[in-house]
């Protein structure tokens, strides 16, 4: 009986150590796992800020492109404006002497209705092209359309009133091709 109370001892003992292994092991384990889970969240962490520093980066370079798209589309127009003003300030003088051909007596009324046609055609194709007239003509002066070649007094026109106009002044979009040469009241 001796022997069958030390083998249970024993075998409890045996126990007990498997018992405290096992609890030691768990323990080991949930340490591990513990140390794992911090590791993922700590490269889950660093994951996120590198994806977020990316997204800001694509937001930017987008952002900058469209900038940039904006910009050449400005100087496109600004340059397109520009070689057409070049173009049709070379082309102005023909048509003022075509408007004082139209403005000429003549007796024959087909040759006056000719010169007509063709100063109105050339009004179209540059109306089509973006130039307009500047107004001058009981408008206030401006310098900055208009350029006055002499001062008069006038009791029936304003203060800086535009009496007469001797030569037409063109626009294309908002830079003047040519100012208009005018006479300016009081």
């Amino acid at each position: 009986m001796e022997e069958e109370r030390v083998n249970q001892e024993n075998n409890e003992q045996t126990i007990n150590q498997n018992s405290n292994q096992n609890e030691d092991s768990y323990k080991a384990e949930q340490n591990n796992s513990s140390d794992e889970l911090k590791s993922l969240k700590e490269k889950l962490a660093k994951q996120k800020e590198d994806l977020e520093d990316k997204d800001d980066r694509i937001k930017r370079l987008m952002a900058e492109f469209e900038n940039f798209k904006k910009r050449s589309d400005k100087e496109r127009a600004g340059l397109y404006n520009s070689v057409m003003g070049d173009v049709i300030t070379s082309l102005l003088p023909v048509l003022d002497n075509l408007e004082k051909a139209a403005k000429t007596e003549t007796k024959d009324e087909q040759y006056k209705n000719g010169i007509e046609m063709v100063v109105n055609q050339f009004k179209d194709v540059l109306k089509a092209n973006g130039v307009t007239e500047i107004e001058a003509v009981g408008k206030k002066f401006d310098p900055s359309l208009h350029e006055a070649v002499s001062l008069v007094q006038d009791e029936k026109l304003g203060e800086k009133e535009i009496k007469e106009e001797f030569r037409k002044g063109y626009m294309i979009g908002d830079r003047v091709l040519r100012h208009s040469l005018v006479v300016v009241a009081n």
